[in-house]
């Protein structure tokens, strides 16, 4: 089928320069085809054209600048990039997974250095594949992204001076009687809609041929138009969309109605240049900044850019020099087959934003409606946490997920390096494993191990010291909490219950599902029964998940 649309991308690159066309045929909507699509079955479709040149939209040089600010003076409500059919290559989906965690000697390595994560994409897109009858790639996991997609019991932020709080506790390992979980988690304070700044947000929205199937722009369409009713007087909404090029189809605006007008005529065709429809967002997002409030450009696609720039490393480096200028990148992830989650993922911590995805209408109103505030407003900033073993308490450790991360040690006090925000009220879980002193560890004892330090024996009361860096969101100089974790905890652990059983549960699920080999054959019946009982329904749709996954794999 050929759908003829308003523009050839070749006319909309023209545009965008400053040129003009006589010829315009109608444009399509999600309402009906336009008056002159044409949809012969039995006349084979012509060959596409070769995709155009984008550098007109991605140089962020003057050329650059003046067919962005064509766009703004072009485009019209209702604008659309033609849609033209394009097959997708099913099963090219991309994970870049981070082998599991080593172990670590606490006497050859007593720092663990990792920036928070408060990314929950992995979840959403592991229950796709066991909802569809299929265990997750190992490389799409990310333990921690299981973990944080759950809200655990910690205590709420007194003031907003310091925004969030430390929980520490310690439990008996449920797989692993020789040791012990460390748990740390964080809260952040609650941010009442009344007291919220202003945002400005450009949705950009790839329609190109890959996103027309059910699972990609109409769930666009659904999660957008669910955040579009969350907004208050003073927010602007704006949308940017990208196909074989990019253009500006809403100006800011807060009216609802005009918002869901402008994406119910949104459909899907074309080669994608997704590097030229983000740097269009962030030249829109610049022309209407906020200062004071919320800069931020919520990409949503399934990642498979093919015009343009379209390689990780190059992507990455244009939301580095963005993110200085104060507008972040959150991306949202959609659909099955072609499905880019490294580029995804990536970008959006490097654009010190957030990744989730969305799978359902109810992953769209979960993540952009209930945790609006989460996802949108940030608390902190480049925020590290630093754990220093005492080697006189712990002989061995492991964090168990958070490898694409790791930080290196001296990395901890350097302002300089970028590490993870924490958006209002949302919440970080960490689990160590670790291995008390004396006990049999993974690593057998060293022949010509050193004498324990006088150091750590002084301080034999302490199991280990946890900080944390943290800078506010205008601020360039971060700030420190220090708590010391005493050693009764670990003395007097017992089996972890509540809340701390249902996070190693989902822990264990994780490790699980990416082949972690010090398990000890902890299978998912045990998994499920460690989740125990569940009143939230999140929590019990995971112990569901758990039960299929141990069906797929046989038991």
């Amino acid at each position: 089928m050929r759908l003829v649309g308003t523009i050839t991308a070749t006319c909309v690159l023209a545009l965008l320069a400053g040129c003009a066309t006589s010829k315009q045929a109608p444009i399509s909507s999600r309402d009906g085809p336009a008056s002159n699509a044409v949809a012969d079955a039995t006349v084979p479709p012509p060959a596409p054209p070769p995709p155009p040149p984008s550098p007109v939209m991605v140089a962020p040089s003057a050329q650059g600048r003046v067919a962005a600010e064509s766009a703004h003076k072009l485009a019209r409500p209702g604008y659309m990039i033609p849609p033209v059919m394009v097959a997708t290559d099913p099963g090219r989906e991309r994970y870049e997974g981070k082998e599991v965690s080593p172990v670590h000697l606490t006497r050859a390595e007593p720092v663990s250095t990792f920036s928070v994560d408060v990314d929950t994409g992995a979840y959403a897109n592991a229950r796709r594949f066991i909802s569809g009858g299929a265990l997750p790639p190992r490389d799409a996991v990310r333990s921690e992204e299981l973990i944080n997609y759950f809200r655990y019991d910690y205590a709420r932020p007194a003031t907003r001076e310091t925004p969030f709080t430390v929980t520490t506790d310690v439990a008996a390992t449920p797989w692993n009687p020789a040791t012990r979980l460390l748990r740390i988690g964080l809260r952040g304070y609650d941010l009442p809609s009344r007291g919220r700044p202003p945002a400005n947000l450009v949705f950009l929205v790839d329609v190109s041929g890959s996103m027309s199937s059910e699972d990609k722009l109409p769930l666009v369409r659904t999660a957008l138009a669910g955040l579009a009713g969350e907004l208050g007087p003073q927010d602007r909404v704006s949308i940017v969309v990208y196909a074989g090029a990019a253009g500006l189809v809403l100006e800011p605006t807060n009216d609802p109605a005009r918002i869901r007008a402008a994406l119910d005529r949104l459909s899907a065709g074309g080669s994608t240049a997704g590097g030229a429809g983000l740097q269009l967002a962030y030249n829109v997002a610049r022309d209407n900044f906020v200062k004071g409030g919320v800069n931020r450009i919520l990409l949503a696609t399934d990642g498979d850019f093919n015009v343009g720039i379209s390689n990780n490393k190059a992507l990455i480096e244009m939301v580095e020099r963005e993110r200085d200028s104060g507008i972040t990148l959150t991306t949202l992830g959609f659909g099955t087959g072609n499905y880019n989650e490294a580029m995804m993922e990536q970008i959006a911590d490097h654009g010190n934003g957030n990744y989730a995805y969305i799978d359902s209408a109810l992953e769209a109103r979960k993540v952009l409606g209930e945790q609006m505030s989460s996802t949108l407003f940030t608390i902190a900033k480049d925020v590290k946490i630093q754990v220093e073993f005492n080697p006189a308490q712990v002989s061995q450790y492991r964090l168990l997920g958070y490898e694409n991360r790791a930080l290196r040690e001296e990395d901890f006090d350097n302002d300089r390096v970028d590490a993870g925000d924490i958006g209002a009220g949302h919440q970080v879980t960490a689990i160590y494993e670790i291995v008390p002193a004396g006990a049999k560890g993974w690593i057998a004892p060293r022949r010509y191990d050193d004498p324990l330090p006088a150091a750590a024996a002084s301080r034999a009361t302490e199991l280990a010291q946890v900080k944390l860096r943290y800078k506010l969101p205008d601020g360039q100089t971060s700030r420190l909490i220090e708590r010391v974790v005493p050693a009764g905890l670990m003395a007097r652990a017992a089996p972890p219950t509540g809340d701390f059983a249902f996070a190693a549960a989902v822990a264990a699920f994780g490790q699980t599902l990416r082949g972690d080999e010090m398990m000890n054959g902890f299978s998912h019946r045990d998994i499920a029964a460690l989740a125990g009982r569940q009143q939230d329904f999140y929590r019990q749709e995971f112990i569901r998940l758990v039960g299929v996954a141990d069906s797929l794999k046989g038991g």
